[in-house]
């Protein structure tokens, strides 16, 4: 018998086996979006440009030199996946919860376990994995402590139901302040002490999260009191919490352009986006309102950063 006739199914198999391999990167990286997505504009992003930002005001808020543009735009990437990975593994272990799942059906059932793409069992398996690779990768970029640190955070506020009571904001400014604070690390270069003054910056952010940080919680009243979640818009009323946001906004947004002593034609930057949330806050009061209230927030927030820049360019 003439073994070329002998038909070579590997070559058939190998296309087929490459082709379920694609489509198991797409949908791993497709419930990852799901998972992460709510976080990534108004998370992830926020905290790396914070990072990008602070970089090139590095003589303001560390002890080295600022790197130059090229050094600062290639570690953005880097930056990204350092956020991405830590919120990825916070969200898995919030979203498997039985009260999240039933929270998520009213807020948010495209998620992926309201939606029954995933289990919550298998998220669980998930950040059997997630949490030791993003303590790998935090620590191959000499952040193991504060990646140590991310993880017990997740721990208090998932785990030990931390994020349902009257804590759930200091936690969440805690974790805003340990990302604000390893992005501005990556952006200089991990080697680079964060001055004195560097950390009063990103002190004073995290006090800015603590007081306004409930801009989000208008948005899920509804899930959240379904949950007996402890949020401020619950336990102080609607029109006290719209009324505490509007009035922090605005005080925040002329104390952190007076801390950078920014030319008075500057305090635009700030006034503008924080004034706009204000209003919002107090005159849009449906859900779509809300969560356009939230955005404006993120990006009010983004204007804060600004701010060292600016406040370099007004001492020369």
């Amino acid at each position: 018998m003439d073994v070329n006739f002998i038909p070579n199914f590997s070559s058939y198999l190998l296309p087929l086996r490459n082709h379920q391999a694609l489509k198991a990167v797409i949908l791993i990286a497709s419930l990852v979006w799901s998972f992460t997505e709510s976080n990534f504009f108004t998370f992830i992003i926020p905290n790396s440009v914070f990072g990008i930002i602070g970089a090139f005001a590095a003589p303001a808020l560390t002890k080295g030199a600022r790197p130059s543009t090229s050094q600062i735009l290639q570690r953005l990437p880097i930056i990204i996946a350092f956020n991405w990975i830590n919120i990825l593994t916070f969200d898995l272990t919030n979203q498997r919860s039985p009260e999240s799942i039933q929270e998520d059906l009213l807020n948010k059932p495209w998620r992926p376990i309201p939606s029954k793409k995933v289990t919550a069992d298998q998220a669980r398996r998930a950040i059997l994995i997630c949490i030791p690779i993003a303590l790998a990768f935090s620590s191959s970029l000499g952040l193991w402590m504060q990646g140590l640190f991310v993880q017990i955070l997740n721990w208090l506020y998932n785990d030990l139901k931390g994020g349902d009571k009257i804590l759930r904001d200091p936690l969440i400014a805690i974790a805003y302040g340990l990302s604000h604070t390893c992005s501005l690390k990556l952006a200089v270069g991990v080697e680079t002490e964060i001055s004195q003054r560097g950390f009063v910056w990103t002190a004073i952010l995290s006090g800015i999260i603590l007081t306004t940080m409930h801009v989000q919680d208008l948005k899920d009243k509804e899930g959240d009191r379904a949950r007996g979640r402890q949020t401020v818009v619950l336990l102080l009323g609607d029109t006290v919490s719209r009324a505490s946001l509007a009035f922090f906004t605005c005080c925040w947004s002329a104390i952190c352009a007076y801390v950078w002593k920014l030319d008075l034609w500057l305090y635009v930057v700030p006034l503008a986006p924080g004034i706009t949330v204000a209003l919002r806050a107090l005159l849009k009061r449906t859900s779509g309102e809300d969560h356009l209230t939230w955005v404006c927030w993120c990006y009010w927030t983004v204007a804060l950063y600004l701010l060292p820049v600016l406040g370099l360019f007004c001492e020369r």
